[in-house]
């Protein structure tokens, strides 16, 4: 069985349109989703969020810290954020979301991601399993911070000494990095030679119909050659409402999944699967 996972990374003002969008397409289609939510958010817009996901059986609440703050350095996008802030980022904002929503947090997606995830990052892992997370969505680049990212299966952390805490990694592109709503002029992110040659434009990518093209039918497709146990993308509302405000690339990659058999899932269902998976 393999899993699609429809996410989104809810980190900025712009994205509250987004995911009155979203919604809206989950809901006729009848589409599961997991909303990872930057928790700062609530603070202006609680009872907005809370008529647009609160109670509602599609839709997982996960955290995305409390302030958009990254745990890992990255070349092009930032500095990780120093310990003395985990258990506001960590801890603070899952009891924030737990309390706005009534509902169980046990899912964490870390800010811009890395490419092996948190493997090495043992004092953020144990904050994690202390404030009760089950599973992290962090490996999101390939090699070298470049992407698309590659399609991979979930891991756990045993290593670190966390083999109840598993990694769900994402695929693909940072969608808003595909449109360059980020940034303007070229930025280096590809592999030479390209992996994916069918998942690389030649340029930011103008429509939805491009979007579906080269990030989620290449990774679906592979998924169902190699028979992946999972499928999830770098999504966010505030960037694919800038192009797609009717969500039409959303649309697609949910019938697209459905058409080859994909189990459309939350994070946490996929979690309670993998229980009877060996760690590794």
């Amino acid at each position: 069985m393999i899993h699609f996972l429809p996410s989104y990374d809810t980190e900025a003002p712009g994205c509250l349109e987004g995911v009155k969008n979203i919604v809206r397409v989950h809901e006729r289609l009848q589409a599961p989703a997991t909303f990872f939510i930057v928790a700062r958010l609530l603070e202006e817009k609680k009872s907005e969020y809370q008529a647009l996901l609160k109670d509602n059986p599609l839709f997982e609440i996960a955290c995305h810290t409390y302030t958009h703050m990254p745990l890992v350095d990255t070349p092009r996008f930032g500095k990780a954020g120093t310990p003395d802030r985990y258990h506001r980022e960590l801890v603070e904002s899952k009891k924030l979301l737990e309390d706005t929503f009534e509902t169980p947090v046990v899912g964490f997606r870390t800010p811009v991601g890395a490419p092996d995830g948190l493997r090495g990052k043992e004092e953020a892992l144990s904050v994690l399993r202390q404030a009760g997370y089950t599973y992290i969505s962090s490996a999101a680049w390939g090699p070298d911070f470049s992407l698309p990212a590659p399609l991979r299966s979930p891991f756990t952390y045993a290593e670190e000494g966390y083999p109840e805490l598993w990694e769900i990694p994402v695929c693909g592109w940072h969608e808003n990095l595909l449109k360059g709503h980020n940034v303007k002029q070229p930025i280096l992110l590809l592999l030479f030679p390209v992996q994916m040659p069918e998942a690389v434009p030649q340029d930011y990518v103008r429509t939805p119909e491009e979007e579906f093209r080269y990030n989620s039918k290449p990774f679906i497709d592979l998924a169902v050659r190699e028979q992946v146990p999972e499928v999830n993308f770098a999504w966010h509302p505030w960037s694919l409402t800038i192009l797609d405000p009717n969500m039409r690339m959303v649309e697609m990659t949910i019938n697209y999944a459905r058409e080859n058999e994909l189990r459309l899932s939350t994070f946490s269902e996929l979690r309670a699967a993998l229980q009877t998976r060996p760690n590794g």
